[in-house]
């Protein structure tokens, strides 16, 4: 038998930030999305509620976040941020629904795809590390593909609504930012339950974002709540997140974040490591196929997981 000692799964546990760090993109990124200044939002906008979903209440919201893009805007590039202004920019297309926005600290956004009033099926989509306004197209693109697949009368909203892990960073291995989060995930989605009390609500949740999902889950009024590309939640099995939703998870064959170890570790001063792996038979998921893409894929064109992905969100089963 094997000694699992806590001096192995310390080593186990860097090993695997090293492993993260070999495929990671460098944190220069990151730090520099986070350094960018933007305004703060006017208060109505920052706080107000959920509208109710008719095409009027929309897209008054609609215009309220897209003036909070236009701002930030014009701070980015006051201060040469041409990076950040020509994203924004492009935020601002008439075409594009936010329904909040704020430029500070990376960015917290949440963008509608569809057409949300009259939205019989919505999928909301929770992103992972290093997620920001200046790497903002892999959630937007995974967003929108996901939304030709479900077709008519379905929406997805792209919640960045929260200060993302660093890939390579100690955080990405710990809940502390998903606690920060958890309540405005929590609070996002009871009012997205009020505004549309008939939706088949879907709560998706890739990476880090899983660890989100998972402290806020206890008491949501969604229809699934979907695990991809996890390295855990910080809970031992399904049951643990006290939800009524099914719980699904999956993980390509060619994701990484496989060689994480799965296992929390308790030092003096912090506690590192997310988990039982929830595809493991022992957490209690529903398990289906994402076929051999990697840590980025599962929302990509053409691929399984994407399919099936579409699938549980429209109340069907998975190939």
């Amino acid at each position: 038998m094997v000694s699992h000692s806590p001096g192995s799964r310390l080593r186990r546990t860097l090993l695997a930030s090293l492993v993260t760090a070999s495929v990671a993109v460098p944190v220069s990124g990151a730090a520099r999305a986070a350094a960018v200044p933007a305004p703060v939002p006017a208060a109505s906008a920052a706080s107000a509620p959920l509208p109710a979903m008719t095409p009027a209440a929309l897209d008054q919201r609609y215009t309220v976040g897209r003036a909070a893009i236009r701002a930030a805007e014009r701070t980015a590039t006051r201060n040469g941020d041409r990076w950040r202004a020509s994203m924004l920019h492009a935020m601002t297309d008439p075409t594009r629904n936010f329904l909040f926005f704020d430029g500070r600290d990376g960015g917290r956004t949440a963008e509608v795809f569809g057409e949300l009033s009259g939205a019989g099926r919505i999928a909301v989509v929770i992103p992972g590390a290093d997620t920001n306004l200046d790497k903002y197209g892999l959630l937007r693109g995974g967003s929108m593909r996901l939304l030709q697949m479900l077709g008519n009368r379905s929406a997805v909203i792209a919640w960045l609504g929260y200060r993302t892990p660093g890939t390579v960073s100690l955080e990405a291995m710990a809940p502390d930012r998903a606690e920060e989060a958890a309540p405005k995930l929590r609070a996002f989605m009871r009012e997205l339950r009020t505004a549309k009390p008939a939706a088949r609500i879907s709560l998706l949740c890739h990476s880090y974002g899983s660890v989100v999902c998972a402290r806020a889950a206890s008491g949501l009024d969604v229809a699934d709540i979907v695990l991809y590309g996890s390295a855990g939640t910080t809970v031992d099995n399904a049951a643990a997140l006290h939800t009524r939703a099914t719980v699904w998870a999956t993980r390509s064959t060619g994701d990484w974040i496989a060689g994480v170890p799965h296992t929390r570790l308790h030092l003096p001063f912090a506690t590192i490591g997310l988990g039982t792996d929830p595809v493991d038979p022992e957490f209690g998921a529903r398990v289906f196929a994402a076929g051999d893409g990697g840590h980025s894929d599962y929302l990509s064109a053409g691929s399984l997981s994407l399919r099936n992905i579409a699938r549980i969100v429209s109340g069907q089963a998975p190939l």
